[in-house]
């Protein structure tokens, strides 16, 4: 991205290449992923293409072609869609204030409705373990989708979980009456090129 201009849109979405240290980050992720002792039965991504630039790496390890999720795509940030949400946020706007008091990203004008996000997050996930029943899938998503599929798994709220670090790994296991957490924002296969600074979706 250039200082001072907009992500290229797709869908409305932001849509974002991956930073150079991004790439070394997938590299490592794969190389971590691809040596689990139960092995991958399928990689998702979303439609946006730094979940494919992600995923590539572990794609090719594995043999296997990722699967398109939409419902899995980052939250729709409305009006601040193309890397506005960065720059309001460091401009330290009212509204950017107004959104982290209130933890939900529909504060931002024409953004996806808080519930409408959780139901199709939950969606997504939901129909991957029916897809897969007892089998171990990676879905390669975003910062947003980690944050609220570990809202519904347990039952926190808001932003409890934002801030998921590029190319950590979250690990959740989908049972028909419950969701359970066995990590979140693992970054040990990351060091040395992991940042201590967080995302911003």
């Amino acid at each position: 991205m250039v200082e001072g201009a907009p992500f290229a849109l797709i869908d409305g979405h932001g849509d974002p290449h991956l930073h150079p240290e991004g790439v070394v980050q997938a590299e490592l992720m794969a190389e971590r992923l691809a040596s689990t002792a139960e092995p991958i039965a399928a990689i998702y991504v979303t439609t946006l293409t730094r979940t494919h630039q992600t995923a590539a790496p572990l794609a090719e390890r594995l043999g296997l072609e990722p699967i398109v999720t939409a419902d899995l795509r980052e939250v729709f940030l409305g009006d601040w869609e193309g890397g506005e949400l960065r720059r309001r946020v460091a401009d330290n706007d009212p509204i950017a204030l107004e959104l982290y008091a209130q933890q939900r990203w529909d504060v931002i004008p024409n953004a996806e409705p808080d519930a409408e996000f959780q139901a199709r997050v939950r969606r997504g996930i939901e129909r991957i373990a029916a897809d897969h029943p007892d089998q171990l899938v990676a879905a390669v998503v975003h910062g947003g989708v980690i944050g609220q599929a570990m809202n519904i798994a347990s039952g926190a709220t808001g932003f409890t979980f934002q801030g998921a670090s590029n190319a950590s790994i979250t690990h959740l296991v989908i049972e028909p009456d419950r969701w359970v957490v066995r990590c979140f924002n693992d970054t040990g296969h990351l060091w040395p090129t992991f940042s201590a600074e967080p995302s911003v979706t």
